[in-house]
């Protein structure tokens, strides 16, 4: 079996998908530039699995070259400012290629690689994450209870003492005060962290949310038919939410406060807060449209993870994509993002061993 490569392989994401992959005695090669880092984590996993020091920026190819992998998982963001080198290069080495991004006009714009993904005979998967990779899954579980699927109001809202990302946080920043791209649905011009509004969690109670920017705004109108569709993320921490909400309207002002150069002090302050939080976050989808007999339907799903667990949820789907392509059962060649290549079943099969539970209304 050739290995997976995982790029940012000890970071956030990374490392947790390079133990589930390690359990399920899939060889796994650990890179990122630190290759100390890289080395420690793999000599923790095991079976089989090594650390290698990999620079995206250089050397890529000679890497690929030399790995022989059968997939690279890319989880080295952030995606909202990224190219496709990574994708091509793995492109013309005839490797199968997926990345975790959030960005949405990367993960809308990834078809136009399917030309030489296809001839190359390899599959590239962007966005294999929570969105759109659950939140397709979702869809496609619950869109047979209606006739006519209309509208779709979801979003995340992580526990403060959840271990986060610092790419995550650069990502989230770059749209934080910027104007929003039209999405159906948007009522005027909506602008990023702002549109503030509650939303009620099972076991969470309520949490603040606003707008954000994310690649199911375009993908799920267009897969589903939704006339209505918005995303909004929120902290945990009401203080932490507003003080950002009000670095949005700075931004919205015209400062030139470069918000994503100082992701990492961001995130440093704001990790001062945690003894005030839990470790304990959720997702929210609310879908509404007609039944089959013309009446008003709403489906209410909730996915709460507790205890630290929420981090496993983006990593599904690129799990579960590199397992099946590492054991021979790759996805049609050609380039697109992660939507509905996952199924609901399958996805909470691998949440199983965390404390991570669902909920309907």
């Amino acid at each position: 079996m050739r290995p997976v490569v995982i790029l940012g392989g000890y970071g956030n994401f990374g490392k947790r998908i390079a133990a589930a992959l390690a359990r399920s005695d899939v060889p796994v090669v650990v890179a990122g530039r630190n290759g100390e880092r890289a080395g420690t984590l793999a000599a923790d996993l095991g079976n089989s699995a090594t650390g290698v020091a990999v620079d995206i920026g250089v050397g890529l190819p000679a890497a690929l070259a030399d790995l022989a992998p059968s997939v690279v998982v890319n989880t080295v963001g952030p995606f909202q400012t990224a190219n496709y080198r990574v994708a091509e290069a793995c492109v013309a080495a005839g490797v199968h290629y997926v990345d975790l991004a959030d960005g949405r006009t990367f993960v809308t714009g990834i078809g136009q690689l399917d030309g030489a993904a296809r001839a190359a005979g390899v599959a590239v998967i962007s966005g294999a994450s929570t969105v759109p990779g659950l939140s397709s899954a979702v869809l496609d579980r619950y869109c047979s209870d209606f006739a006519r699927l209309d509208a779709l109001r979801f979003g995340i809202s992580p526990g403060q003492k959840a271990e986060r990302g610092l790419a995550t946080t650069r990502g989230i920043l770059t749209y934080v005060g910027r104007p929003l791209a039209p999405h159906p649905g948007m009522v005027g011009q909506t602008y990023g962290w702002q549109g503030l509004h509650r939303q009620d969690y099972p076991r969470l109670g309520r949490r603040w949310m606003a707008d954000c920017e994310v690649p199911d705004l375009d993908l799920l109108p267009e897969r589903y038919g939704l006339t209505s569709i918005r995303f909004s993320a929120g902290l945990e921490l009401g203080a932490l939410h507003l003080g950002l909400w009000g670095l949005s309207w700075l931004v919205r002002s015209g400062l030139p406060l470069g918000l994503p150069r100082h992701a990492e002090l961001l995130l440093a302050a704001s990790n001062l807060f945690n003894v005030f939080g839990s470790a304990d976050g959720g997702m929210h989808m609310v879908m509404s449209g007609r039944d089959h007999d013309g009446r008003p339907l709403e489906r209410r799903w909730f996915i709460v993870a507790r205890n630290g667990d929420g981090p496993h949820i983006p990593t599904v789907p690129a799990i579960v994509l590199a397992r099946a392509i590492a054991q021979g059962n790759a996805p049609e060649p050609g380039a697109r993002p992660c939507l509905g290549l996952v199924s609901l079943e399958d996805y909470l099969a691998e949440l199983a061993p965390y404390a991570i539970r669902t909920y309907e209304r």
